[in-house]
């Protein structure tokens, strides 16, 4: 439906994320890839959604000289956020253990913003989704993270991975957005642009 619509625009998701990617071409869009490396860090005073709004129009802003007139970027950012502490991507499978140890049993908010940024406008969107997590034995941790390896993903875990499917009890929000990208609200604001 958004392919006509987009057809004369070149749509660009400066992200690296497989999730991100995979949801994205669902969307039946057109669009290429095309990340910059950037400084990810954000003032120590953000938070929550803060973080994510502040990264998703960092990493757009590095597009801003290039913007053709019917160019559209999209960026975003997705954090764990548990215990009003930002739970990011673990250094090491040791962090990652203790990561899911800390969620095990308890409560956590999956916080994604994206940004749609044109060479006239910058649109950021936020959602947030709860996350509850049964009690994980230190086996189930420790098979998740050998087998897996989430150092890639916020809070150490992927929902749409093993984990996932026997650790998650119950969701309130969207779960595409544990994936990083919700896409009934990208839909939405595309529809509209």
């Amino acid at each position: 439906m958004l392919a006509n619509k987009f057809k004369n625009h070149q749509i660009i998701l400066a992200s690296s994320s497989p999730r991100r990617q995979e949801l994205f071409k669902e969307l039946n869009i057109p669009f290429k890839t095309q990340i910059k490396n950037i400084d990810e860090h954000y003032p120590n005073n953000l938070k929550a959604k803060e973080i994510t709004e502040y990264l998703a129009k960092l990493k757009a802003k590095e597009f801003e000289k290039e913007l053709a007139p019917e160019t559209v970027v999209i960026t975003a950012d997705t954090i764990v956020w548990f215990e009003n502490k930002c739970l990011e991507k673990p250094k090491n499978t040791v962090e990652a253990s203790e990561m899911l140890h800390k969620l095990s049993g308890k409560m956590h908010q999956v916080i994604s913003s994206f940004c749609i940024k044109t060479s006239i406008s910058e649109k950021v969107v936020s959602a947030i989704t709860n996350v509850y997590f049964k009690k994980l034995s230190t086996n189930e941790i420790n098979y998740y993270v050998e087998k897996y390896q989430p150092l890639d993903k916020a809070g150490a875990y992927g929902i749409q991975e093993w984990i996932g499917f026997i650790g998650v009890k119950k969701l309130e929000g969207s779960y595409f957005n544990v994936m990083g990208l919700p896409v009934d609200k990208l839909y939405e604001e595309l529809v509209i642009l």
